[in-house]
């Protein structure tokens, strides 16, 4: 029996309604928290008034004071400005090559160049080279750009 197949979309859709559940959830804690909080303020300044007022009667009582501390607030993430786009770099322009023989030494050395179409001629100046200088050349494609001829306005 094969398996049942998952339906990806489906699945998506029921992550981001669970992260926004939770993220709702957090913000509300944050609001009770900061609701809480500033109560607790204002009871603490209420609190030192009375004290003060019980020290000026004269009750030497002194009570401990408990120290509530309050719980650490979680920094509210801010949404981020978004960054400034870069510009797309453009794309070279392309250049047309043409190919061309090379005669070449043994030290890769071109010596000469023919039109294309001239390949018998490229051979036959290598073959020449050859018998009088003694040493090898041979002839290879090479691909150089193509000199198109600026459009007059």
């Amino acid at each position: 029996m094969g398996r049942r197949i998952l339906n990806r979309k489906e699945m998506r859709a029921d992550y981001d309604a669970a992260e926004r559940r939770k993220q709702d959830d957090d913000e509300s804690d944050e609001t009770e928290d900061e609701a809480e909080d500033e109560g607790e303020d204002e009871e603490e300044e209420e609190g030192e008034a009375e004290d003060k007022a019980e020290d000026k009667e004269g009750d030497e009582e002194e009570e401990p004071e408990e120290e509530d501390e309050a719980p650490k607030k979680k920094k509210v993430a801010k949404p981020k400005a978004k960054a400034k786009a870069k510009p797309r770099s453009r794309t070279p322009k392309v250049v047309r090559m043409k190919v061309v023989w090379g005669v070449f030494n043994n030290s890769n050395q071109r010596v000469a160049t023919y039109e294309y179409p001239k390949r018998k001629e490229a051979e036959d100046h290598a073959a020449k080279l050859m018998n009088d200088k003694k040493s090898t050349h041979f002839v290879q494609p090479v691909k150089e750009p193509l000199e198109e001829k600026e459009k007059k306005e």
